[in-house]
Order: structure tokens, then sequence, then C-alpha cells
């Protein structure tokens, strides 16, 4: 089982002076649903290299047992230190492929050519594609093999309208993804703000929130029946 992750290399918060980057929960979550499970996983960012953290989910409040079983695992420290480009990346070299979020897949991932071509080779040979709270984003520019957009018709979720809201980000995010996600036809739905929930079509495979992350990584261990 050999599973793609891939993290943006976004880190300025619009704006505002404010630095972003990816949400350690959302990372470290999936990152040890997989490695519990027996992937071999490659980590993958447009710039290689370290991807930024956003430093609120470095924040004591933010931590958990698996952002704390990251910061003592050398190995994994390691290899987040070292992701290879994404542009280096094909399809059928993996089995399934998860994006963390954070805010910076916004900016970065939404707009990448070769995200968007990566996913579309995914979603064309039938494997999983996962993606969690903003990362749903990078579906953005997402065809089908008909050309409509991957996510028409399909159950979806993200962050939410109101999440954005209570995080006071509305007005500083290049797109509310929800919004997004609908006007692209999804059919978005979403569940208590803060609690876990993901949607499940066909190969795709939606997280609304950081909660919503091991979850998600657990239904792409699943659908690859590990």
């Amino acid at each position: 089982m050999n599973i793609l992750m891939v993290l943006t290399s976004h880190d300025q918060l619009g704006d505002t002076g404010k630095k972003t980057g990816f949400w350690l929960e959302e990372f470290a979550a999936p990152y040890y649903v997989f490695k519990d499970a027996g992937a071999t996983i490659t980590l993958a960012s447009p710039l290689g290299g370290q991807p930024p953290l956003d430093p609120k989910s470095d924040e004591p409040d933010a931590q958990t047992e698996a952002t704390k079983r990251f910061r003592a695992d050398a190995e994994a420290t390691r290899a987040l230190a070292h992701t290879h480009k994404l542009a280096d990346m094909k399809a059928d070299s993996f089995d399934a492929v998860f994006y963390p979020g954070g805010h910076g897949p916004l900016w970065d991932l939404a707009e990448d050519k070769n995200s968007i071509a990566l996913i579309e080779a995914f979603s064309k040979a039938g494997k999983p594609v996962a993606a969690v709270c903003h990362a749903p984003g990078v579906l953005r520019h997402v065809k089908a093999a008909d050309g409509k957009p991957l996510v028409a018709g399909k159950r979806v979720t993200g962050f939410s309208n109101t999440e954005e809201d209570a995080v006071g980000l509305s007005k500083v995010v290049p797109f509310l993804l929800e919004d997004m996600l609908k006007k692209e036809g999804g059919l978005y739905a979403k569940g208590p703000d803060w609690g876990s929930y993901i949607e499940i079509d066909g190969h795709l495979i939606t997280g609304q929130n950081p909660a919503s992350s091991a979850a998600g990584a657990s239904a792409v261990v699943k659908m690859l029946g590990k």
C-alpha cells in the first residue's frame, strides 16, 4: 500500500502579514493511520523540502495524541523536512493520494497544474483521492474524464462557511471552500462545526475539518482493502 501525501508550500495568509501553511493535526493524524496500517508513505509539495507549518496548529491547545507522536518521531520529522517535488510524482506509483489542509492549499495547490493533473490521473485510474478541511480546494479546477468538474454531482464536504466565519478569515481567503464546491456542482453537505464529518462518493473522500482527518484516512485504508 503506497500512499502519497501532498502538502502546501504556501506560507502567506493573504495580505494580513501573518503566516499560514499546512495544519499539523491534518497531517499527523492521517500519517499515523497510514503508518499503522503498514503503508509506505511518500510526502510531496510544490516546492519540495520543508512545507510551512501554520503556526496556530502548533499552539498548545491544538495538540493531539497524533501531533505529540509526530514531534517525538525522528523518522517522520525528517521525512517532512525533505518532501519530494510534486512535479516528480506519478499517479501510477501510488495506490492513493491524500491532501492535508490548512489554509495554504487555497493559494497554491488549488491552482497548481501538477496537482490538478495528478488528481485527474488518480481519478481516471479509479484510485482513492482524499482531501480534508481546506484541502478539498485542490479540486477547484480538476476535471472528470467527461470534461465536467470532478466534484459535479458528487457528495462532498470541506471547511464550512460558518467555520471560516468563526476563525475570522472569510474576507481573507481567495475563495470560500463551501461556495466553490457548490459552484462546481458538488453536492455539499456538512456536520456540526468542528465535529468529525466525511463524505465518500466513489473514490473521492472529503473531510470537513481537522477533526475529520483520521476518519478520512481510515476511509482510504478501508477502500484499499487493508
